[in-house]
């Protein structure tokens, strides 16, 4: 057992990581200069042909209190029923049509839902998802799938 007063040496596995913590340490983001130097750290490693574990780690970790700043301070307004239905659409490439013979919606609902006059009901996102194949998620505001909605008043 190493005396107290005897310094430990960090194993191998750690020393990349704390290399990146000495160049940006791991803290809460609380302004733009620093989320810019945050951005600016994980394009860098992002830039790296290959990571060892230890930085994946470090970056992983970076990650998410960009995620953290990003979501109080920039947060994404949710996309209306329509703009998800037409850009799912031309990602898709296909037709309104198309899109109604696979889905037995009304081709009409589906133009009236892409103009904004009516919103999607749950059968019919669901209908949409798995044509799609994507979450019914994407239809639902953020505040309804993550929770927030029941906690902010």
């Amino acid at each position: 057992m190493p005396s107290p007063k005897m310094k430990r040496r960090p194993s191998k596995g750690l020393d990349g990581y704390l290399d990146l913590v000495g160049q940006f340490p791991l803290r809460p983001i609380r302004s733009e200069k620093k989320l810019d130097r945050a951005i600016a750290m994980i394009n860098s490693l992002l830039d790296r042909d290959r990571l060892s574990p230890a930085e994946a780690d470090y970056l992983d970790v970076l990650g998410d209190l960009v995620e953290r700043y990003e979501v109080k301070h920039h947060p994404i307004p949710d996309v209306s029923d329509g703009e998800m239905l037409r850009f799912l659409i031309d990602q898709k490439d296909t037709t309104q049509a198309e899109v109604a013979r696979a889905t037995a919606i009304r081709e009409s609902r589906i133009s009236e839902v892409l103009s904004g006059k009516r919103k999607l009901t749950r059968t019919q996102i669901t209908q949409l998802a798995s044509y799609f194949r994507v979450s019914p998620a994407v239809f639902l505001p953020a505040q309804a799938v993550d929770g927030s909605a029941a906690t902010e008043q």
